[in-house]
């Protein structure tokens, strides 16, 4: 039904018609108002009905979760983000977006890298079919399954990590453990000496002075290796309680970070809280108390200032520029405060990127002082 007005001439008040289709407008008045001013308030009244019918029938438009996001160690105008169904790719930072899912299977991306000497080839980690590589730019994909058992390519790929020397050689925490290559993903060989009572590994981290130095985040707590993943040993004192361990209440480490400037110092952000060594993990102790939510998905170094800490969670973002031990809130222009992934631009510091879960990208241009959104405009085809 189309409604119309339509102004009488013959006392200057307003009439709303119906019209059905095509048919004639028959001479049929629903109401009649004496005033403009009465008109205004049926008028308003019936937007506001309309638009809540364009809301229920069309769903409010809050954006896609952005669980990854990738930037071009290059070009700034150049990045990528997953949802919880597609990939994307912008090239001019943010204006437009490409879906990059073609040649992919349906499963679920959980994890991206980009080649740091070569940022056109990217890899993406999937939940139930390995490793994708291209070679591209993100236009084609190949699976990169040899080596894999059946467990760990039906598994959940979380993340990739380069050996800074070469980025041929590359290691993947996997639910099934960790898995390494030195031919940029044509064979994989299993590195789980020493994690027998293992689940699954979160993350990764790795001293960048020296590579051989890796830290394990896992659901048992935290490994380190320092012969390139050869032997794992547990380094979880202070982190978890044995008690912990062994019941279902095992403490779950979302991310590892060696500190740029003292690589002794490592941070662990868990789903029960943040924890600190500077001894290079022989001993943990647990900061950031006065955060609000210890429950924390995302953690950045400030690989420009030493002591910054950023962190991503279910209560915005939040900085520390003493090592942990005071937080500040910088959740200036953020529609949605749950954070699910986090990022500094490898070209400049001061440029961050904030994936939500509810109201798309975000952009900071001052460290997260302030935030703005990113206009993402992501569509399936």
């Amino acid at each position: 039904m189309k409604i119309h007005w339509a102004w009488s001439m013959a006392n200057g008040s307003w009439l709303v018609l119906n019209r059905v289709a095509n048919r004639p407008l028959p001479s049929l008045a629903i109401n009649h108002y004496p005033s403009t001013i009465a008109l205004m308030h049926h008028v308003a009244a019936l937007c506001c009905v309309f638009s809540l019918l364009l809301l229920l029938l069309g769903g409010c438009n809050r954006g896609d979760p952005i669980v990854v996001i990738q930037l071009n160690p290059k070009n700034p105008d150049i990045l990528y983000v997953a949802t919880n169904d597609y990939i994307y790719k912008t090239r001019d930072g943010g204006q437009t977006w490409t879906n990059l899912s073609r040649g992919m299977s349906h499963s679920r991306v959980i994890s991206m890298a980009l080649d740091p000497a070569y940022p056109a080839t990217v890899y993406a980690g999937t939940k139930g079919d390995a490793v994708f590589k291209s070679h591209d730019g993100g236009q084609r994909w190949a699976s990169m399954r040899s080596g894999l058992d059946d467990a760990t390519i039906s598994s959940v790929v979380n993340q990739f990590l380069f050996d800074p020397t070469d980025s041929n050689h590359i290691f993947i925490a996997t639910t099934m453990g960790v898995s390494e290559t030195k031919d940029g993903g044509e064979h994989w060989v299993k590195k789980m000496e020493g994690m027998k009572e293992v689940l699954m590994v979160v993350t990764l981290g790795m001293d960048p002075t020296r590579p051989a130095i890796l830290y394990a985040g896992t659901s048992g707590g935290v490994y380190k290796t320092i012969d390139e993943a050869g032997h794992w040993e547990k380094v979880n004192n202070g982190l978890v309680s044995p008690d912990i361990i062994k019941s279902s209440r095992a403490l779950s480490v979302t991310s590892v970070l060696v500190d740029p400037f003292e690589p002794d110092t490592v941070y662990a952000s868990t789903l029960t809280g943040l924890y600190k060594t500077i001894d290079g993990g022989k001993a943990w102790v647990r900061i950031g108390q006065s955060l609000q939510d210890q429950m924390l998905f995302s953690m950045i170094l400030d690989r420009a200032k030493k002591g910054v800490i950023y962190l991503g969670g279910r209560e915005g973002v939040h900085r520390s520029e003493d090592g942990g031990e005071t937080w500040g809130t910088l959740n200036t222009g953020l529609a949605t405060l749950n954070i699910r992934s986090l990022v500094q631009s490898p070209t400049d510091p001061a440029v961050f990127y904030a994936g939500t879960n509810g109201s798309g990208l975000y952009r900071s241009k001052n460290r997260g002082e302030t935030w703005e959104s990113v206009p993402t405009a992501l569509q399936s085809q």
